[in-house]
């Protein structure tokens, strides 16, 4: 009898049974879609428009963004750790080829998936990976919410940040029925004033 290396079920000498098998191709799948949204959520807008400056870098508040988070949860590491995954496949399953050069997040965990049927069947180390891709999308979702919301995009952060009348250009987004508040600069929009003046004063989209 083989067990499961995620629940311990009997797997008909499988590595992985069939339930944990389709919850890691769902994981797969989503992976990347998550991670796009904690781009969106914690990636402020790097420029202003015409003479606005965008105050990123310059002396003022303290952002609110967790560095350790933004250093740990983010798309750059999460694609880092699946195509170590996707090399170590290639090598178990195809000794003879070279590794495969970097691809993306999206492009690894959708050739893995389209392997998954050998890796669970012949990957000694498939729990391991299932689980670190389980612990990738917790990370995940720590930051955009579980599950995943749809964000409105409501504009550009209006505050003027800094004695010079610089201002903030951060994307403003929030989860329906939330408070709008700017991740970048702090900047709260409370009342229905503040909302018709941040809808007042956003640029006016290039003809």
């Amino acid at each position: 009898m083989t067990a499961c290396e995620m629940c311990e079920s009997d797997t008909d000498n499988r590595y992985l049974c069939e339930r944990d098998t389709v919850a890691l191709a769902r994981r797969l799948d989503e992976l990347p879609v998550v991670y796009s949204e904690v781009a969106e959520c914690l990636v402020p807008r790097g420029r202003g428009w015409g003479d606005i400056v965008s105050t990123r870098g310059a002396a003022g508040p303290r952002s609110p963004l967790d560095e350790d988070v933004l250093d740990t949860v983010n798309m750059t590491r999460a694609g880092e750790v699946m195509h170590l995954w996707r090399v170590d496949v290639q090598r178990v399953r195809w000794p003879q080829h070279a590794a495969p050069p970097p691809a993306g997040l999206a492009a690894d965990c959708r050739w893995l998936a389209m392997e998954l049927t050998w890796v669970a069947m012949h990957y000694p180390a498939v729990g391991d990976l299932a689980r670190e891709v389980r612990e990738l999308e917790a990370q995940a979702r720590t930051v955009v919410g579980d599950p995943v919301p749809r964000r409105q995009r409501l504009g550009v952060c209006i505050a003027v940040t800094n004695d010079q009348g610089a201002v903030c250009g951060a994307v403003l987004s929030r989860l329906p029925g939330d408070p709008v508040r700017c991740q970048w600069c702090g900047t709260a929009y409370r009342t229905e004033q503040d909302l018709l003046l941040l809808q007042h004063y956003q640029p006016r989209e290039s003809a």
